[in-house]
């Protein structure tokens, strides 16, 4: 198994699936061996569709349930519209409290707020993940705890792990899942209530045919994959494959195109490696005159079935 296969395995293995409006309680604990500071934990603030439970000292009366409306303003009992948004809990008791003692409403009044629903501070988890969704985030989590939290990423999952801020859009973090055992850079995001997490898509090219190990090998969205190289992932051609009449398949907005490759003169160094994109099927016939004339439509059930492995 390749370092890469073992980083993506330890994001997706013993991740369980919360339902995507479950919320995370406790702290994750990760290995002793691996040193990084503990996610930061961020006071929440009201925000509009929120549901805040009003608790008056000693005055029944004045005590409710207030929903939050779209400009972030509350209705209190007698003392009229008050607004809250951006503010805590505890800040926003002392806020009525002092409003209530203006209006003459009490004159020592004692507020607390508990906000019971949270509408906005989910942090959305998207791109390639077992289960996108809308995640709250309660306590300290860091980047990886949603990301399992999500049921861990997929097969065809990059490399590159994007954070946005809600309140900083312009200027994401994108973390870069490394190889070496021991990266510690995923752990060290800062992730906010209604950050978006973006798990980037790697890039698929398929090898099939008369090869060693026909299947997809995925490719991260900065790397690059050659003919040769995609060849030497699939363990090179078999003895009895046509190098003649290897072709490349390729999805252009036209539709899907077929294009001759030189395989026996690109492995002979007479002309340049052609470069892959994703998506593309490099298909290698046997050298049977009616294999190397299948059409696209007879290779592209081989290409969908087959394996997918992360190229190193």
């Amino acid at each position: 198994m390749s370092k890469s296969l073992v980083v993506f395995a330890l994001l997706s293995i013993g991740a369980m699936p919360l339902p995507a409006q479950k919320a995370l309680t406790g702290n994750s604990v990760p290995p002793a061996s691996v040193p990084f500071s503990s996610p930061v934990v961020h006071a929440l603030q009201i925000s509009a569709g929120d549901l805040l439970d009003l608790s008056v000292f000693d005055t029944p009366e004045l005590s409710t349930k207030l929903r939050v409306d779209e400009q972030g303003r509350i209705t209190l009992p007698v003392a009229g519209g008050l607004s809250v948004m951006g503010l805590t809990a505890e800040q926003a008791g002392q806020v009525i409290e002092t409003r209530f003692h203006d209006t003459e409403v009490l004159k020592d009044p004692h507020v607390s707020v508990t906000v019971l629903e949270y509408a906005t501070q989910g942090v959305t988890v998207l791109g390639e993940v077992k289960n996108p969704g809308v995640y709250p985030l309660l306590g300290a989590h860091g980047l990886l705890d949603l990301i399992s939290a999500a049921g861990g990423v997929t097969s065809s999952a990059g490399k590159d792990i994007t954070v946005t801020h809600r309140d900083d859009p312009d200027h994401p973090a994108i973390v870069k899942i490394e190889s070496k055992p021991g990266s510690t850079a995923a752990f060290k995001v800062d992730v906010r209530p209604g950050d978006t997490i973006m798990v980037s898509h790697a890039g698929i090219v398929y090898v099939v045919g008369d090869v060693g190990k026909p299947g997809g090998f995925l490719i991260d969205n900065n790397d690059r994959l050659t003919v040769l190289q995609a060849l030497a992932l699939a363990q090179g051609t078999n003895r009895t494959a046509s190098l003649n009449h290897a072709k490349l398949i390729r999805k252009t907005e036209a539709g899907r195109e077929e294009v001759p490759v030189p395989l026996k003169k690109i492995l002979a160094s007479k002309v340049p490696d052609r470069m892959l994109a994703d998506g593309d099927i490099l298909f290698v016939p046997t050298s049977g005159a009616k294999d190397a004339l299948r059409d696209v439509e007879s290779i592209l059930p081989a290409a969908a079935g087959a394996a997918i492995y992360r190229a190193p």
